[in-house]
């Protein structure tokens, strides 16, 4: 499976979220991810909007195989739920 983060500098959430998925990649042989920096790529909010179909009002936006998953949290619950991750 495939992650991709869309995060901002200087975000604890994003940098939890790039840890939960470092885990997940040395615990799981199908786990792959990217982490976008969204002001480093010039990607706003209103950009991932586009693609989520909602407002975005928070970082970072995780997607598990382009499927949208949401922020820090939930890609956190998600992974506890169904990647086997116990701690990060």
């Amino acid at each position: 499976m495939f992650t991709v983060i869309f995060g901002r500098p200087g975000c604890p959430f994003c940098v939890r979220a790039k840890q939960i998925a470092e885990k997940l990649t040395e615990e799981r042989d199908d786990f792959e991810f990217r982490y976008i920096d969204m002001h480093e790529e010039g990607i706003t909010k209103a950009d991932l909007e586009k693609t989520v179909g909602a407002p975005v009002l928070t970082v970072p936006q995780v997607f598990i195989d382009e499927q949208h998953i949401g922020g820090c949290t939930e890609f956190e619950a998600y992974a506890r739920e169904n990647l086997g991750l116990y701690a990060a």
